[in-house]
């Protein structure tokens, strides 16, 4: 099996349609996948994936007459593993600090998984520099938060947050015979049909990325700080922090049958959108509806971001 690759850059920067390159912001250095021309769509994957995983989306946007950047989140992909920064606030900087870096006055925000609770975190913490909000698979972080803790159903779906707490164990499962278990948890967590987000060369394309020094542990910090900061100062003042309504047309899709992410849990996360709100649910897609079925995926935020007026 011949899988994408670049000659000369290792397992991230596949070639493609779009144009890699690296830009400095929030005193670290991210790399990012780039096509089209116009208005900013920067587009913000999850765990365990990297830019890769908007392979589809890229190239519709860019048709459509947008800017479209995938970019790698901290400590993932091409994108630079700094030792500390990991908490949400910080990762929610590194995505505004791109968007200036690009030039750019706004974006709409595009995120799927952890790259959508930063779409939510950024898009209070900076609402001037976010244009429009989509959020896939991910609810607001404070009815995450409160899921998590309150509804065992959501607590049992979201296990592998918990197990992430302990101390390297979680980074040696991950990198395993050849990062194994990247391949068993995209298969799990996709939908039964159609299965595009977990065939075979996809998932050796995540499981190579994740074999990259530092990128399990990186990938994981995030969700240690998610969990562990819950009873701590820092923690506490996020949570009040993400108490502002979110005061951007905002589109949350989700898959029926995502088993990580209830849909009971995502559902709720209208009452923190003061400004038109709409909510998509995918009939019969698991926990990566973008790549599940990328046509029906694609269409939702292309024809909601091109509508000048969108309703609540």
């Amino acid at each position: 099996m011949t899988l994408p690759e670049s000659s000369n850059s290792g397992p991230v920067r596949l070639d493609g349609p779009w144009t890699h390159r690296d830009v400095a912001a929030n005193g670290a250095r991210f790399h990012i996948a780039e096509m089209g021309d116009g208005p900013l769509v920067l587009l913000l994957h999850g765990f365990p994936q990297f830019w890769w995983t908007w392979r589809h989306q890229l190239p519709v946007l860019a048709e459509a007459g947008f800017r479209a950047v995938a970019m790698d989140l901290r400590g993932v992909g091409g994108s630079d593993r700094t030792p500390r920064g990991y908490d949400p606030a910080n990762l929610a900087l590194d995505i505004t600090g791109v968007i200036r870096s690009l030039g750019e006055p706004d974006a709409a925000l595009v995120g799927h998984d952890l790259g959508g609770y930063l779409a939510w975190t950024a898009a209070v913490m900076r609402p001037k520099l976010v244009r429009r909000l989509v959020v896939s698979s991910m609810p607001h972080p404070r009815r995450w938060r409160s899921a998590m803790l309150s509804d065992f159903a959501q607590s049992r779906a979201g296990s592998h947050v918990w197990g992430f707490q302990r101390p390297w164990l979680p980074e040696r499962q991950l990198v395993a015979d050849d990062a194994a278990l990247v391949g068993e948890l995209i298969r799990e967590w996709s939908g039964p049909q159609p299965r595009r987000a977990s065939d075979d060369e996809a998932i050796e394309v995540y499981r190579r990325a994740m074999l990259v020094p530092s990128t399990a542990h990186c990938s994981i910090e995030p969700y240690r700080w998610m969990v562990r900061s819950l009873a701590r100062p820092d923690g506490i003042q996020f949570n009040r922090r993400m108490k502002r309504p979110v005061r951007v047309p905002t589109l949350h899709l989700h898959g029926s049958l995502d088993p990580v992410m209830r849909t009971r849990s995502a559902a709720g996360s209208g009452e923190y959108v003061e400004a038109p709100y709409r909510w998509r649910l995918f009939d019969g897609l698991g926990h990566f509806p973008h790549e599940e079925d990328p046509v029906a995926f694609s269409t939702e935020p292309v024809n909601w971001l091109k509508d000048p007026e969108p309703d609540r």
